[in-house]
């Protein structure tokens, strides 16, 4: 039996890996039902470039992956179609992404001029200045306009984040937490939402996961489990491809893959 002396250093020790690890947020993964109609809205009205495709009959879907950077340096997003598949069901739990653009007012008519549907005018946000629009993609996923300058590219113990700011909002019954591997004006972060009182979400079956870099999987699934973390794929090379990663499940059961950063760029060749 480990003495409390044993667990504590312990702790202190997987705590130490999550922070001095070399992670960064890669991509995230959700389903679609038409690609190339999503490849052209989000090109043609985002501005993002399809950066590469992939297609895998055997099992078969298709993946995508677009961006405002190449993938060894910015995050992307990935897209699936699942071969027949046209619809699914977004649930009530994934928010919305978020685009930092410098004008959001032009960036609205260019959307609006390809058939882009804008579910929330640009304007400036209740209680403050900072100017957004919401739109939506062809399969409803929403994107969130922030007027600001673009960020350069170049969960708090198991993930190795820092908690970088926390926003509550008694007004409109919420609070929203930021966190990531640097600061906002840096790189990609994650942006928490909780409601208040609302224990539980339906996830759909549409957004898949998103991927984050990590040097060593093994060390990083031990640190996952050692903070309470529900690994659902055990370290070790995807079958073909051969790069190294491991899958878990946050407390509210939301899937995050960490992948091997050496065998991720080898992958990128």
């Amino acid at each position: 039996m480990a003495t409390e002396t044993e667990g504590a250093t312990s702790h202190e020790s997987h705590l130490e890996w999550a922070h001095k690890d070399n992670r960064r947020l890669l991509h995230v993964v959700y389903r679609v039902g038409d690609l190339d109609r999503t490849i052209k809205f989000y090109t043609e009205s985002l501005g993002m470039t399809l950066l590469r495709k992939r297609d895998i009959p055997e099992e078969k879907y298709t993946n995508a992956f677009l961006g405002y950077g190449p993938e060894e340096t910015h995050f992307v997003v990935e897209l699936t179609y699942n071969y027949g598949v046209e619809k699914y069901n977004l649930g009530t739990g994934f928010g919305h992404f978020g685009i930092a653009v410098e004008d959001v007012y032009k960036t609205v008519e260019l959307i609006k001029d390809k058939g882009g549907k804008v579910t929330r005018e640009p304007g400036p946000v209740k209680g403050g200045s900072s100017v957004i629009a919401f739109v939506a993609d062809p399969d409803d996923y929403l994107f969130e306009l922030i007027q600001r300058k673009a960020t350069p590219e170049p969960l708090c113990q198991a993930f190795g984040m820092k908690l970088l700011r926390k926003i509550d909002r008694p007004e409109y019954k919420y609070t929203l937490a930021m966190l990531g591997y640097a600061p906002e004006e840096e790189t990609t972060v994650l942006e928490l939402t909780y409601n208040y009182g609302v224990t539980e979400y339906d996830k759909g079956n549409a957004y898949a996961q998103i991927a984050i870099g990590t040097d060593d999987v093994y060390k990083t699934a031990e640190a996952v489990r050692f903070f309470a973390g529900k690994i659902t794929r055990e370290p070790g090379p995807l079958p073909g491809i051969k790069t190294k990663i491991t899958a878990s499940l946050d407390p509210d059961g939301w899937k995050t893959v960490f992948v091997d950063n050496a065998d991720f760029l080898k992958e990128l060749e």
